[in-house]
């Protein structure tokens, strides 16, 4: 029991983990990528398999999906922190690509090379920030409602919860009230 605990914390040389990106497709044909950082490959790929089986997607091969993603800065910031016209001005004096509306947050988009000057760029003008990352941001998104955005959700959820899994990148769209319903 030692010896399995000293390998889980890495403390026994031998245990290597990888990064590994799977691609796939959910229901409705959302375009789903899923990174995971694990020590086993063949264990994890047939557990995120599986959980594509299970909730109406599947698996696909190396690829399939990446190229509808782009690699890309995403700062987000409470409507209720700033105006539009502010932080429009704040993110492209900065060197932001876009600032997109939505519902309740302000999404500035970016390069991943101007990533940090703008994110320092714009919380030097003290504005708040709800969350800063380095994404896959969809090209295209896929309209979903009713049963459909349930079955969605439940995989992306089930994905999440898998202890491997890093991050679950997929380019569908909710709309907010449907999501309210779910």
């Amino acid at each position: 029991m030692q010896r399995a605990i000293m390998k889980g914390t890495g403390e026994l040389p031998g245990v290597h983990y990888e990064e590994i990106t799977y691609e796939g497709y959910g229901p409705s044909g959302v375009a789903m990528i899923v990174t995971v950082l694990t020590d086993n490959r063949n264990r994890t790929v047939a557990e995120i398999r599986k959980i594509f089986s299970k909730n109406g997607g599947n698996l696909g091969e190396s690829g399939c999906v990446a190229w509808m993603f782009q690699k890309k800065g995403l700062i987000v910031v409470d409507k209720d922190k700033i105006d539009e016209d502010e932080l429009l001005g704040i993110a492209l004096d900065a060197g932001a690509e876009d600032v997109r509306p939505g519902d309740a947050i302000y999404e500035v988009i970016t390069s991943v090379e101007d990533f940090e000057p703008v994110k320092q760029g714009v919380a030097a003008k003290g504005i708040e920030l709800s969350s800063s990352e380095i994404s896959l941001l969809p090209q295209t998104t896929v309209r979903l409602e009713g049963n459909q955005a349930r079955q969605l959700l439940k995989l992306m959820d089930e994905l999440e919860e898998h202890d491997d899994v890093q991050n679950v990148y997929a380019n569908f769209d909710i709309p907010d009230e449907v999501m309210a319903e779910v």
